[in-house]
């Protein structure tokens, strides 16, 4: 069978651990996007909405060639595109580092995350067609946490040693090191559509309450995110100490993820859902004003873990609404999409500067986003 050679090519030692270095090098900014904005603010002079804008531009590129992949990744040669991405992505960080004006800086902030798009698209493509794909995406997802955790932990140093535009080379830098393994990366994979075994065909207007709660659930997160450290240094608390807190809750991200994998149905899937996305729309009320270091660390360490507990249980029940894998190709997407639009959408409402408008809306987004998705995992479980 085609898939059994594609987890041989894919399983090899060499491969796997390359793919793991294109999956970390992929949402290298993302992932420590908190203390991005920060540094937009505090060191390159941007205002709160337009480092808001800025995030939203990398991602909207990001989101573009991760959907362009994910529909049409078997019709490129995967390793030129990983080349092609890595040097874009090089140039792009390199070149903000020369600049200030922020209308630049936003649109070479697209073309990096155009770079990291399919690289995104790829990495988990590729982890996709291993034999253990669950075990894997384990792997990965721990290591672009462990990855986000020290990087977050050390840019306050970074800044006061290097400046922000040392923190840029870094970026630019990191995608080469990739170079040297490019030639185990695959040059293509066999389409195959992700189905759970429990999967039945939804009525479309549920799959589209679905989709709408993935792109409701992911625009929250892309609010929030942007600005978890900037709400920490609004609320009283120097970068250091943000830091820290972010670091902290970025290695519970891994404990949420482990729970979602060691429970997988033990506990269906509208539970799991109902805790991590209400228990995120919690924490942001303790985010709010002044606050000390055990109350934003806590929070952020809560808000951390549910949120990849809940990330895997959404997959799971969007692979689960149709038999061909349709709907969990658009959630993928909308999921894109919600995470470009969340920091723009996030830098309209906070306005003269009041970062209170961010967790509102945020926390209105995952009631939107719970409301949604609730209807079609009941409809599902009970088929």
């Amino acid at each position: 069978m085609p898939e059994l050679a594609a987890a041989r090519t894919f399983d090899s030692r060499a491969t796997l651990w390359s793919v793991f270095l294109l999956g970390v090098i992929a949402p290298e900014v993302f992932i420590v996007q908190p203390g991005f904005v920060q540094g937009l603010v505090q060191y390159l002079g941007f205002d709160e909405q337009g480092a808001g804008y800025t995030a939203s531009a990398e991602m909207f590129g990001l989101a573009a060639t991760t959907i362009l992949m994910t529909f049409a990744a078997h019709r490129f040669d995967w390793r030129r595109v990983v080349l092609v991405s890595l040097l874009v992505m090089f140039a792009a960080n390199a070149a903000c580092a020369f600049t200030s004006d922020l209308t630049t800086f936003v649109v070479l902030r697209f073309v990096a995350g155009l770079g990291a798009g399919s690289l995104v698209s790829l990495s988990f493509a590729a982890v996709g067609l291993t034999r253990n794909p669950d075990r894997n995406f384990g792997l990965l997802i721990t290591w672009v946490l462990t990855y986000g955790a020290l990087v977050l932990w050390a840019m306050p140093n970074i800044y006061e040693l290097v400046g922000f535009g040392g923190m840029l080379w870094f970026f630019a830098l990191f995608p080469l090191t990739a170079l040297p393994v490019l030639r185990y990366v695959p040059r293509g994979g066999p389409d195959v559509a992700q189905v759970e075994d429990d999967a039945v065909d939804l009525p479309p207007w549920l799959r589209g309450m679905a989709l709408a709660a993935m792109l409701a659930y992911f625009m929250a997160q892309g609010v929030v995110w942007a600005y978890l450290f900037l709400i920490g240094t609004a609320g009283g608390l120097d970068e250091q100490a943000v830091a820290n807190g972010l670091m902290i809750s970025q290695f519970a991200g891994i404990g949420g993820a482990a729970l979602a994998a060691a429970a997988a149905h033990r506990w269906g899937r509208s539970l799991p859902l109902t805790v991590g996305i209400a228990g995120g729309a919690i924490c942001l009320y303790f985010l709010v004003g002044q606050m000390a270091f055990a109350v934003y660390t806590a929070s952020v360490v809560v808000y951390n873990f549910l949120w990849n507990l809940t990330h895997p249980y959404l997959l799971g029940a969007m692979a689960s609404f149709d038999r061909q894998g349709r709907t969990v190709v658009l959630a993928v997407a909308s999921q894109m999409t919600g995470l470009a639009i969340g920091p723009g959408l996030a830098a309209w409402v906070i306005g003269d500067g009041d970062l209170a408008g961010v967790n509102v809306l945020g926390a209105g987004l995952f009631a939107l986003s719970l409301l949604l998705i609730l209807p079609p995992v009941f409809v599902q479980s009970r088929a």
